[in-house]
């Protein structure tokens, strides 16, 4: 194949442009925030899954004050019932047996007392952990946002930029001929498309090459598709070839 070595220099600037945008995709779909948005979701759901178990368990705690405080309620009105008969009887028996039951009823009224203590302390501390749970996953969400605001930005930029690169690739390939572009990118797309050749050395590969072979390539005409031995890119020759 022959191509004029200005269009083969060309090619130093599509593969310089091909370079970028294969950055500029790379930043659009994966984003250096990805990994840790991923693992901020898994931690949010662990979080929501541990906060529904705390609220649950104070939910019950709530359901067990509540019942106590309606056994206080009614434990309280039947003691006032039988303080208010105890003052109106005028029989002994009745009145011994209705003292007797209200003893009965301040110890049941001061058990249950107790226990909506007990209750109300492990309420406390059942509120503080569920408060406690939902300020952790209220921290895990905002980084989240944020991160997620961050990537966001950074598509849209990687998005602008692959649109102007191409552009400008378009531009810049605009002249070179078909086939040549082709060969490009059949190299590139295995390997190295193309590489300046400097003082013997390849800087597709960095490989300096062989005095047989820069013999051969110094033979070669200038609008000769030559290639690097050792990487197979197409080498671009220039003053600085060192032929």
């Amino acid at each position: 194949m022959n191509a004029s070595p200005e269009h083969q220099h060309i090619l130093l600037d599509v593969a310089e442009l091909d370079r970028r945008l294969e950055q500029a995709e790379k930043q659009r779909t994966t984003p250096a925030q990805g990994a840790r948005i991923n693992e901020l979701a898994k931690e949010r759901q662990e979080q929501l899954r541990e906060l529904t178990a705390l609220t649950g368990s104070r939910d019950d705690i709530r359901t067990e004050l509540t019942r106590l405080e309606s056994d206080v309620k009614v434990t309280e009105q039947r003691r006032t019932r039988d303080t208010e008969r105890l003052a109106a009887s005028t029989n002994p028996k009745d009145a011994q047996a209705l003292e007797h039951e209200l003893a009965s009823l301040a110890r049941r009224i001061s058990d249950l007392e107790d226990s909506e203590l007990d209750v109300m302390g492990r309420l406390e501390e059942a509120d503080a952990a569920v408060a406690a749970q939902q300020a952790l996953i209220d921290t895990t969400t905002a980084e989240g946002q944020q991160l997620t605001a961050a990537a966001k930005a950074q598509i849209a930029a990687a998005t602008t930029e692959i649109e102007q690169l191409t552009r400008d690739r378009e531009a810049v390939t605009a002249d070179v001929p078909a086939d040549l572009l082709a060969e490009y990118t059949r190299r590139a797309s295995r390997g190295i498309g193309v590489g300046l050749l400097r003082r013997g050395t390849c800087e597709g590969c960095r490989m300096m090459l062989s005095g047989t072979h820069l013999g051969e390539i110094r033979q070669a005409a200038a609008d000769a598709v030559i290639s690097c031995p050792e990487c197979g890119a197409i080498l671009v020759r220039t003053d600085e070839s060192g032929l």
